[in-house]
């Protein structure tokens, strides 16, 4: 597996070696050794799954209550990912980092705690699987605009087009919002 720095300290890509033959595809997803070498956790208490359509945008979610760090892929389908630094203190407060994760590239990206989390769908469909180091704590339970003019994350889609939750379309600004110290 080969494991990557992105531009934002913490977040790491991870791209699986990938098999092909005549039956497609095999990869392995998670082997602990590899993960714990790398800086990873080791207990991951749960894992989640998630089916959009086209245009859907989830996010920006994080929890200040339980926060999570998340291993994030896509099962199939094409998402663009994405990492904001939440941490009021650290010299990358506010930005981004954006990745395009598929099926078919297998990458995965590893977003640690203190960073907010949202993708957008760029197939027609697509299956997105994550773990968590902690369970989801409603009282937590945090959103930031998706288009936060002061994030300016370059969606690429006409945001006449973009499906959210009520949630996340009552999200609050940056500026607004309860982050983490």
């Amino acid at each position: 597996m080969k494991i990557e720095a992105t531009s934002l300290p913490g977040v790491l890509l991870l791209t699986p070696a990938l098999s092909r033959d005549d039956r497609v595809a095999f990869s392995e997803t998670f082997n602990l050794r590899q993960m714990t070498e790398a800086g990873l956790p080791a207990n991951w208490v749960q894992d989640n799954f998630s089916l959009s359509k086209k245009n859907v945008l989830r996010g920006i979610h994080y929890q200040i209550v339980q926060p999570q760090g998340k291993l994030v892929r896509v099962t199939h389908g094409a998402v663009l990912d994405v990492a904001v630094d939440l941490r009021r203190s650290s010299p990358e407060f506010g930005r981004h980092v954006a990745v395009e994760l598929s099926g078919e590239n297998g990458k995965m990206l590893w977003i640690p705690e203190g960073f907010g989390h949202a993708f957008l769908v760029l197939s027609e469909m697509a299956g997105f699987a994550y773990k968590v180091t902690d369970y989801y704590a409603p009282k937590g339970d945090r959103t930031i605009l998706w288009n936060d003019p002061d994030l300016a994350i370059p969606w690429p889609v006409n945001p006449a087009n973009v499906m959210v939750s009520e949630k996340d379309a009552k999200g609050k600004r940056l500026r607004e919002a309860e982050v983490y110290p």
